[in-house]
């Protein structure tokens, strides 16, 4: 009976011993332009609405997207009155409806941050000004030294003080990222 061969094949082409049949790297497509000689693995539509692709390579993939007329076919009317609805956000798409699970909001705000406006009673339209004077009201209320022994008024002072924190932290990075008028209080 014949002793059984240890492989010399770790799964890397170039420490294949040479000769043997039937365990050759895999061949890979080369880009569909004419004389490049690049891999091909960025696909590109022949036709709109086709599914028959080229495969490019990333070169000729950024070519041939710059040359994509978008409004193609369509008459000048047609091509102006399609700017407009997608510049509207119209584009005869609607909202998913698993977006509107989350409760209130434009997207704008995190879960943390519609916790803290919940816990601090405000509006999230409303200006950061107003929002600390929210603060200042039910920290004045809840402080354990206008509560003294109240164990209640000083766990709803620690969730109104950090609803705050996560606000005005919220505020700073907006400012900081130019979102919001700095010189507005």
């Amino acid at each position: 009976m014949a002793r059984a061969k240890r492989s010399d094949d770790w799964g890397f082409p170039r420490w294949r011993p040479y000769g043997e049949k039937g365990r050759e790297a895999a061949k890979q497509r080369l880009c569909d332009r004419i004389g490049c000689t690049e891999p091909g693995d960025k696909p590109a539509p022949k036709a709109p609405n086709s599914p028959e692709r080229w495969m490019f390579c990333e070169r000729h993939a950024a070519e041939y997207n710059r040359n994509w007329n978008y409004f193609a076919g369509l008459t000048e009317e047609e091509a102006a009155k399609r700017r407009a609805e997608e510049k509207a956000g119209n584009a005869g798409y609607r909202q998913q409806a698993h977006y509107q699970w989350a409760g209130p909001g434009d997207g704008s705000w995190t879960r943390d941050e519609m916790r803290a406006f919940a816990i601090l009673g405000v509006e999230t339209d409303m200006p950061f000004a107003e929002v600390r004077k929210a603060y200042r009201a039910l920290a004045k209320k809840l402080h354990p030294d206008v509560n003294p022994g109240d164990e209640e008024a000083a766990e709803e002072f620690r969730k109104v003080q950090a609803a705050y924190d996560v606000l005005k932290k919220s505020e700073e990075m907006r400012r900081e990222l130019g979102e919001v008028d700095p010189d507005a209080a």
